[in-house]
This record gives C-alpha cells, structure tokens and sequence, in this order.
C-alpha cells in the first residue's frame, strides 16, 4: 500500500543553479519511508534497539524527471513492494501538483546488529501490505567501464555523514559523487544508480575513483582497507 507525505521543499535544499540537490531528493523518499514504518505503530529505533535489526540500503536507482526549486509543495510517495530471500524491495515517487518530479527503485537487506547475519524476508512483518514494483530497470551489478578509473580524489567520513549505525548514510553519497563532477554537469542529472558494498565508518578515508564525459560517469570509492564501499553509474544530458 502507497504512503505519502506531503512536503515543502527549503531553500538550503538548494545548489548554486537554484535546483535542489539530488541528496536532499533522498533525502525526502526515506525520511516518507521511516514515517511509514512509524504510521505501523513501529519505529526504526524500535527496530533496531528491541529487536536489535537495521536496514541497509544495498542498491538504489534515482530517476529525475524535473527539477525542484525552494518552496515548492510536493507529495512523496513509497511503498514496499513483493519480497524474496533477503532482499527487501522498495519503491518512491515525488510529484508536483500531479507532475512526476522524480521517481526510484531500492534494494534493502535487513541485518541482525547482534550476529551481523542477514535476515530473510520471511522473518520480518512490518505490517505493510506491499504494492507493485515500479518499471524500473535495475541492474544486477553496475557495469565497470573498460577503461580504467583514476583517482579523483579522496573523502574523510566525519560526524557530519554518520547516522546511528556509525557509518556513512547512504543519503551523503549522491552529494559526494556531485562533488567530484564537473559542476556544470550536476544539473544534467537524469538517472543515479548506486550500489553499496561495504560500510564507510566514521575516521574512514575515501578513495574517490572514476571516470566518464558528458552523457555517462562511473565512480567507486575504497577505503583504507582496499574494500569497495560504492559503485556508480550516473547518466546526463548530453
């Protein structure tokens, strides 16, 4: 069953062309997604400190179909979608006035913070009736180009990335792949495909790969370790 909540979008939302950036769009589907959890009667923090489980985003596609200024009303809609072993499937769209602003296809797994065990989707009732999946094309993996990514850059995680789960929130990332855009690209964004692999914990130095021209960006990002923690495909107008 779809869940909306109605929102006005705020000026500090907003980038340099006056457009709110694509994190806050983010920003927007999962703070609807918590609060559709909470309307069950069961919090995120009631799922992660009684029953000590966490959701963690695992893939997320973001279609952007027209942009957003400061102060504009909007209506933002998820709902879950049929569920098998242990991913958790997720659906959002953001309208203006009935417009289709921008829309997106997720991939969750729920994990046991105590065993860090991943947990089917059979084991978990959240109390909300799932709708049908949006006709997304995800990809199973995001597809490295031939050609090999050089080294961008790199990104400290700091207090003002982490969330309760001490890593880096995933609604950070579409931000820091902006950042190492061409500036005048950013606002060509029409799809963003992201796939997390391993956590990016607080003290974490990134590795910021990528390459791409106008039209097609890939990036991925290691940390000290050498463990991938993102892959990305973002697609522009050309």
């Amino acid at each position: 069953m779809k869940y909306t909540e109605s929102f006005e979008t705020k000026w500090h939302d907003t980038d340099a062309e006056r457009r709110v950036r694509p994190s806050e769009i983010l920003v927007y589907m999962q703070e609807t997604a918590n609060r559709q959890i909470d309307s069950t009667g069961t919090s995120l923090d009631d799922i992660r400190d009684k029953q000590r489980l966490a959701f963690i985003l695992s893939k997320i596609k973001l279609v952007f179909h027209k942009p957003l200024a400061a102060y504009e009303r909007i209506d933002v809609s998820t709902w879950t979608c049929e569920s098998r072993g242990y991913k958790f499937n997720r659906c959002f769209d953001i309208r203006r006035e009935g417009e289709l602003v921008a829309e997106g296809i997720s991939e969750w797994a729920l994990i046991n913070l105590d065993s860090r065990m991943l947990v089917r989707c059979d084991g978990v009732d959240l109390g909300i009736e799932p709708d049908e999946i949006l006709k997304i094309d995800m990809p199973r993996r995001i597809k490295q180009p031939d050609a090999e990514l050089s080294v961008l850059g790199t990104r400290p995680i700091r207090y003002s990335d982490i969330d309760y789960n001490m890593h880096m929130n995933n609604t950070k990332y579409p931000n820091m792949i902006c950042d190492f855009m061409p500036i005048e690209q950013v606002d060509k964004i029409r799809v963003m495909t992201l796939e997390f692999l391993h956590e990016s914990a607080l003290g974490d130095m990134l590795t910021v790969y990528g390459c791409g021209d106008e039209g097609r960006y890939y990036f991925k990002t290691l940390n000290g370790k050498g463990d991938i923690c993102l892959t990305a495909e973002v697609l522009t107008d050309k």
